[in-house]
């Protein structure tokens, strides 16, 4: 009985040793582990932030859009297409910010005169342009 299996241990490292390490087919590599090849899979390197808007997209997708969200996971692109999502929102909260100032009158002059005022005023644009972008951009 021992000799049994000492030979099927033979056998099974002979097989492993037969076996190449890394294989490629239909379009994936693979990397042997054991006795079975595993895809080996690597997501692309995308160094930007996601920021604010980009974990507040994210947290949304999860929520109430899981396949669009899955999608993104599964493909490789979550990660970018958040980033620029946190990128073009962050731009267009600016231009929103600055359009509301010129629209309102809230300039420096303003801020030298009444800095109480004008804090007010900016806090006021700051949270009317966020919810913008959270309907136009984020929730949608």
């Amino acid at each position: 009985m021992k000799h049994i299996c000492e030979s099927r241990e033979r056998v099974k490292v002979n097989r492993m040793l037969e076996l190449e390490k890394r294989i490629y087919e239909n379009g994936i590599d693979y990397v042997l582990v054991g006795d079975y090849y595993i895809p080996d899979l690597r997501l692309p390197e995308e160094r930007r932030p996601i920021g604010k808007w980009g974990r507040m997209h994210r947290e949304y997708l999860k929520e109430y859009r899981p396949a669009v969200y899955s999608d993104l996971v599964i493909s490789g692109k979550l990660w970018t297409y958040l980033a620029d999502l946190n990128e073009q929102a962050q731009a267009r909260l600016d231009l929103i910010i600055e359009q509301m100032k010129a629209a309102e009158g809230v300039t420096e002059d303003v801020k030298r005169r009444d800095w109480c005022s004008w804090v007010q005023h900016m806090g006021n644009i700051q949270n009317r342009a966020e919810e913008i972008i959270r309907a136009e951009m984020i929730y949608i």
